[in-house]
């Protein structure tokens, strides 16, 4: 199948594009490389527009005769989103209507969407199922959210096709150690404690040690990029017209910061000072994912589970690129 991945230089992108090639799916990326890197992707065809370019989408649609569309060009930061609501939303949700409105137009009609376990808000129960409700509680979950009901209108009005993925925290790299994590700035945590054993910081901050969890710190479930980008592939197999599918994509385990740290420590062999500050806007304390949907309606099994594994494919990444793709 021709596949366009928007946002596919980027982290989860340039993995899914590996996993897409080796399933037998022809890619090309569309990404402005406002956050991605080009070097991600080598040998995968790059073309480089804006998610908000209507012209542009719709031409590398036909130009490169498209049958399915992975979305996931975004912006991702939720504490940015609660200080900068407006560039989310246009981004993210008015980018979801350009994109959607210029398939209309190329005659697309299959699309994989990847949406957040932001959408949920401060969840109800533990672990999170797909039908509970949803009520973001910054604008990053909310951009997300509005696609999604965008994705349902589509699909009642026009007979596409449509799965959403609710990702919970993807972390990790590819196992060769070739491609991984490199954004800038870095906020995520299992990179950010990285940097410590890196030299490239003194110590790690933990946002807030007095949420109702057993250790006091924010628990979240951390699933492997891998483990991530091979439920797309599946998910472009469930596909049905008229249909909006939804389904969550974690470990269904969760881990707390200081559990992160320690694992860190131990694949390192690194003394990772930790020092405390306060919590941040718009964290929920405990996020973890039921994933029952997703293994049994597409079949869909984790290899790389295990925190320590993960941790150790992000640092084989990490120690042999320092620099990123630099």
């Amino acid at each position: 199948m021709n596949i366009l991945v928007t946002g596919g230089a980027g982290y989860i992108g340039s993995h899914l594009v590996r996993v897409l090639a080796s399933a037998g799916h022809a890619c090309v990326v569309y990404d402005n490389l406002c956050s991605g890197h080009a070097a991600a992707i080598r040998g995968t065809q790059l073309v480089e527009g804006d998610i908000n370019n209507h012209e542009a989408l719709a031409a590398a649609l036909r130009g490169h005769n498209v049958e399915a569309v992975i979305h996931l060009a975004a912006l991702i930061e939720a504490a940015e989103s609660v200080e900068n609501p407006g560039r989310y939303f246009r981004n993210n949700s008015l980018g979801g209507l350009t994109l959607l409105e210029a398939m209309r137009s190329a005659g697309v009609a299959k699309l994989v969407f990847s949406s957040t376990a932001a959408v949920y808000g401060q969840p109800e129960r533990i672990p999170i199922c797909e039908e509970d409700r949803t009520d973001p509680i910054n604008p990053y979950g909310a951009s997300k959210r509005c696609v999604e009901y965008m994705l349902e209108a589509f699909a009642r009005a026009y007979g596409a096709g449509f799965v959403s993925l609710r990702y919970f925290n993807v972390a990790g790299a590819a196992p060769e150690g070739d491609i991984g994590e490199d954004h800038r700035p870095e906020t995520h945590l299992i990179p950010l404690v990285l940097q410590v054993p890196l030299g490239r910081r003194g110590s790690v901050k933990i946002f807030g040690e007095d949420y109702d969890t057993p250790d006091g710190t924010c628990i979240r479930d951390y699933i492997h990029v891998m483990d991530l980008a091979a439920a797309h592939v599946l998910a472009l197999e469930a596909i049905e017209p008229g249909q909006l599918k939804v389904f969550n994509l974690g470990n269904g385990q969760g881990f707390s910061v200081r559990e992160v740290i320690e694992a860190c420590r131990e694949v390192t062999g690194h003394e990772i000072p930790a020092e405390s500050a306060p919590r941040r806007r718009g964290d929920p304390p405990k996020l973890v994912a039921s994933c029952q949907k997703a293994e049994t309606e597409l079949g869909w099994r984790r290899q790389f589970a295990d925190l320590q594994t993960i941790v150790a494919h992000a640092w084989n990444w990490h120690k042999s690129h320092p620099n990123g793709f630099a």
